[in-house]
């Protein structure tokens, strides 16, 4: 698929910076609308604007290129703007995530060096605990501290021009936590643009329409966000996820283009009005960042026009699968293939590469790789597996397996595999069995100590709105479906699952919830 511009946009240079392609597009489409929210909209002419006056008040506070700026907050435009004009005045953007703890935020501004924190009002409240250890200047998004609001704050004038190179910096990204404390990621700018050159694959360009609703510090957001406006299109932002007016803002908007994580796909799909609904301007939906069930995607298949791609990867970068599902519907069950030039393997727990078919770690080599993990050399070390002639590969800490096509299968996390009894179990078989239970609206399994078998499964369920099935009667039930050794210890019923803001299961803090509860079991 190629994109049609009526001026040079330069993607077949061996590198280019997204905030030059801003100013290209600045130039050339000055009055297409850049990004939009809530009713607000930016042309491109304004968003470049916009960004010259945040790199040339970054410039103007003594902030230097390599510098790191540290943002938290929801999406909104003041958000995006603070994010280019730090790329262009040469700086490292470290985006935080607002479901941090005050302690955890401020360990990562620590951590990244920043040297400003933009925040809005509701995470400033938050940080209210830490407020005293915050050593850096605290300036408001949202405006909602006038005095030290970004209005006030930004420059009238032009920054001074900034030489960015393939390696310079581009962002600190925090893993989660889901795996105890977050490691700060580092991408440079030719990892970024790699992202760019991409998405004219997927159809991105001029005249897509992006609609993102997942946030801004995610990896999983910039992979959708990059390419959007690296070529040109519009961006229609939420500043919180809603199933409903998800919808509707696709229906007015015209939208192209998604990135979703499977959690809001099931929620979406579940609306009893989905098919109301005008989706037909759809060209391609992405997924990734959670375990993406074969059954989910058959329904996006079925009822909502476009392709459907799912990434398998990590935020780390190494190798990564896509599935295009509408071309390959009888391998809905895996991630798909490594993508080209994306060389992945698998290991076994001595480091032993296994022959294909067999199950191990997943590792993974390619141009987009992680410089490493920031100030934690002995972490970057941990990460990653070399083979034999010496080439680097990222490990993933996922089990999993590829077929006869080459396609990935996916069992777990290494780290949530439960050895019950001298047995290897795999969370996600459990899983998908629990899953079919016709009362349950979202399943999880986990692994908890056990003086008897050193792990045994446990597994947590969330009912549909209407059930009434007991946690003693769906435990029955599981355990009739499977085999000794895969049988559960009990089922706890629960509101909800604790999901990470992209999705995840949190299977830590259950683990921690179940032993504070339980103890060990016999």
């Amino acid at each position: 698929m190629s994109v049609s511009v009526s001026y040079p946009i330069t993607l077949e240079s061996p590198f280019t910076t997204l905030p030059t392609l801003l100013g290209l597009h600045a130039t050339h489409r000055p009055d297409h609308p850049a990004v939009i929210q809530d009713g607000h909209s930016l042309s491109y002419a304004q968003l470049n604007q916009q960004v010259d006056r945040a790199a040339a008040a970054l410039q103007r506070d003594g902030l230097q290129p390599g510098d790191a700026v540290a943002i938290c907050a929801a999406n909104s435009i003041p958000y995006v703007i603070m994010f280019l004009g730090a790329l262009r005045a040469g700086m490292v953007v470290a985006p935080l995530a607002p479901s941090s703890t005050p302690e955890g935020l401020l360990t990562m501004l620590r951590d990244s060096a920043a040297r400003l924190f933009f925040v809005d009002g509701a995470v400033e409240q938050a940080l209210e605990p830490v407020a005293g250890k915050i050593d850096i200047p605290l300036l408001s998004l949202d405006d909602s501290r006038p005095e030290q609001g970004l209005s006030g704050w930004l420059a009238d004038a032009r920054p001074s021009p900034v030489q960015l190179e393939a390696d310079t910096l581009f962002n600190v990204i925090y893993s989660s936590g889901t795996t105890g404390e977050p490691k700060g990621i580092v991408h440079d700018h030719q990892m970024r643009w790699a992202h760019i050159q991409r998405g004219i694959a997927f159809g991105y360009g001029p005249d897509s329409v992006t609609l993102m609703s997942t946030p801004l510090y995610s990896n999983t957001t910039l992979v959708s966000f990059l390419p959007t406006i690296g070529l040109g299109g519009t961006l229609v932002l939420m500043g919180k996820f809603d199933a409903q007016k998800y919808l509707e803002l696709a229906q007015e908007y015209r939208a192209t283009h998604t990135m979703l994580v499977p959690v809001q796909y099931q929620r979406i799909m579940a609306r009893e009005d989905f098919d109301r609904y005008d989706l037909s301007s759809f060209q391609m939906k992405f997924s990734t960042s959670a375990p993406f069930h074969g059954e989910l995607k058959a329904d996006i298949l079925a009822r909502w026009p476009g392709g459907l791609v799912e990434f398998y990867g990590m935020t780390e970068g190494g190798g990564s699968c896509m599935l295009v599902a509408h071309q390959h519907p009888h391998k809905l069950h895996t991630v798909g293939h490594p993508l080209d030039g994306h060389d992945m393997r698998v290991i076994d727990e001595d480091g032993n590469e296994l022959p294909r078919g067999e199950i191990g770690e997943v590792v993974g080599h390619s141009v987009a790789m992680m410089t490493g993990y920031l100030n934690k050399p002995e972490k970057t070390a941990e990460a990653e597996w070399y083979d034999s002639t010496g080439k680097r590969f990222i490990r993933t800490g996922d089990v999993g397996r590829f077929d006869e096509d080459g396609f990935l299968t996916l069992m777990d996390r290494r780290k949530d595999m439960i050895i019950s009894g001298g047995f290897n179990i795999y969370p996600s078989d459990l899983e998908a069995v629990l899953r079919q239970h016709p009362d349950l609206d979202d399943v999880t399994v986990i692994g908890v100590p056990s003086t008897s078998w050193g792990e045994t499964p446990v597994g947590y369920a969330v009912l549909k709105p209407a059930a009434s099935v007991s946690a003693e009667e769906i435990l029955q039930w599981f355990n009739a479906q499977v085999g000794k050794t895969q049988r559960l210890n009990r089922v706890i019923l629960t509101d909800e699952l604790p999901r990470s803001a992209i999705g995840k299961v949190l299977k830590r803090e259950l683990r921690d919830r179940f032993q504070e509860e339980f103890g060990v079991l016999a």
